[in-house]
């Protein structure tokens, strides 16, 4: 062999192991398109009532258990410093779906031997509290997601998350048939709001007042310091008067922002498809 070949292949190995290095980290870049969760969630989600709801096939999920438990490992490895370089839009769709993958892997460790999430109890085994998966390089609960890293101040101060984060229950927000995609998330958002709030089962006119779900009423303050200016619950229906009643004096007494609101129970049955 010529020192000429020599040094030829001794390139050809050195920028091969180079090119080894360089893809190293990209085969195990978090996919930010979520396909796995939206493949997911297509096959199991039945929405109902043109869009305005929807029902989960539990039973479809555990035999699809596996996939799924391969998404939340792709979850659960996304370490904090990794989180930290990500966009805004990144992160939070990161967060919203963990939220709702994790809400289904709970159920599906009861399934099917309950008729509500609040089966698992308020005090011992609270599904919320439950530190049950790891996140972020730390044990991790349902409400460790929600209340002290999404709604945490500061952090993204959005109120449309609560028409995207889903509980597992009938009165909840529905959960949507694809997941949460940084490139789409605001318009994914706004959909999520018109979609429940359009639904008349948990939101409507009636009798001169709005009846609303205790949604508004349990997370107040986040819709006086949401996005876009809004100051108060009042002034977030006003602006969707149009989904929330079908008459033109009902829609102008909501865009008013003087009518009267009442909450409305709230269902905790389980959004199992029947």
């Amino acid at each position: 062999m010529t020192l000429a070949s020599w040094i030829d292949r001794a390139r050809t190995r050195v920028c091969a192991f180079a090119l080894l290095l360089l893809a190293a980290p990209l085969a195990h870049a978090f996919d930010h398109t979520h396909a796995a969760w939206t493949a997911l969630l297509a096959k199991h989600v039945q929405v109902l009532d043109t869009g305005r709801a929807s029902r989960v096939d539990y039973a479809g999920f555990a035999r699809d258990r596996a996939e799924l438990k391969r998404y939340l490992d792709a979850l659960s490895a996304v370490s904090a410093a990794e989180y930290a370089g990500w966009s805004r839009p990144e992160k939070l769709a990161f967060l919203l779906d963990a939220y709702n993958a994790y809400t289904i892997e709970k159920v599906l460790t009861r399934w099917p031997d309950l008729k509500s999430i609040r089966d698992f109890g308020s005090v011992f085994g609270n599904p919320w509290k439950d530190r049950f998966f790891t996140l972020l390089g730390a044990p991790m609960s349902l409400d460790g997601i929600e209340h002290d890293t999404i709604r945490r101040r500061g952090a993204f101060d959005d109120p449309r998350i609560h028409f995207a984060a889903n509980c597992a229950s009938i009165g909840c927000p529905m959960l949507r048939e694809e997941a949460y995609v940084a490139a789409r998330l605001d318009a994914q958002l706004d959909e999520q709001v018109e979609r429940f709030l359009s639904d008349r089962s948990r939101n409507r006119w009636r009798d001169g007042a709005l009846e609303v779900s205790k949604i508004f009423d349990w997370y107040a303050d986040d819709f006086r310091a949401g996005h876009r200016g809004i100051g108060s619950v009042e002034q977030f229906l006003a602006r969707h008067a149009d989904r929330l009643a079908d008459t033109p004096e009902a829609r102008a007494a909501i865009r008013a922002g003087t009518v009267k609101l009442r909450t409305l129970d709230y269902d905790w049955a389980l959004n199992a498809k029947r």
